[in-house]
């Protein structure tokens, strides 16, 4: 029997959607269509919030800006990469994301102890239509501070985001973190983007 519960399986995650997130890699050299003005300050707002929300801790707060339907995706080539045939540092679907946060809120993710301390600062955002007005990609590039056991790095890189609004409100449908050293190692990515 086939469930739609992401709790219990990632229905979503198939060959037609690697499909689509490969093919969606093309769009970021593709520079027409800007949304209009009102759409850009909406879109800066939300990502303003989210990375509030994760600078604070509110995790699942942060997880409500995504859609049932979801991708977060941090790959190590530069560029992207393909999920298929390369390690990714992460390349999360709903239920994994669900995972995550309640691993980090036992208590004893040994990684995490103490808990990172993030400020992010956002910029250069940009917003294209994608399909209508209620589907965007956008793009904004970021620069993260992480204190951590007394240790403090940073890290900086561009976000690619699909956007779509559902009853009203933008859902994340794919978030993809670029590192400018995607391809370097990590010490502890443990933290979200």
């Amino acid at each position: 029997m086939m469930t739609n519960d992401s709790a219990k399986v990632s229905y979503y995650i198939n060959d037609d959607f690697y499909r689509e997130v490969l093919d969606g890699m093309k769009d970021w050299e593709n520079e027409t269509g800007y949304a209009s003005l009102e759409i850009q300050d909406e879109i800066e707002r939300f990502l303003i919030r989210e990375s509030r929300l994760l600078d604070q801790g509110r995790l699942e707060d942060w997880l409500n800006l995504f859609s049932s339907e979801c991708l977060y995706w941090i790959p190590i080539t530069p560029g992207g990469g393909n999920p298929l045939k390369e390690v990714s540092t992460a390349f999360d679907d709903r239920r994994r994301l669900e995972d995550r946060i309640f691993r980090l809120r036992t208590g004893y993710a040994w990684s995490q102890i103490p808990p990172s301390r993030t400020i992010r600062v956002i910029g250069n955002v940009e917003a294209w239509q994608d399909g209508g007005d209620d589907e965007l990609r956008v793009r904004a590039n970021f620069i993260l501070s992480e204190l951590r056991s007394g240790k403090q790095k940073m890290y900086s890189g561009w976000c690619g985001y699909r956007l779509k609004k559902e009853n009203g409100e933008w859902k994340i449908i794919v978030k993809q973190v670029h590192l400018i050293d995607s391809d370097q190692g990590h010490e502890n990515l443990t933290f979200i983007i």
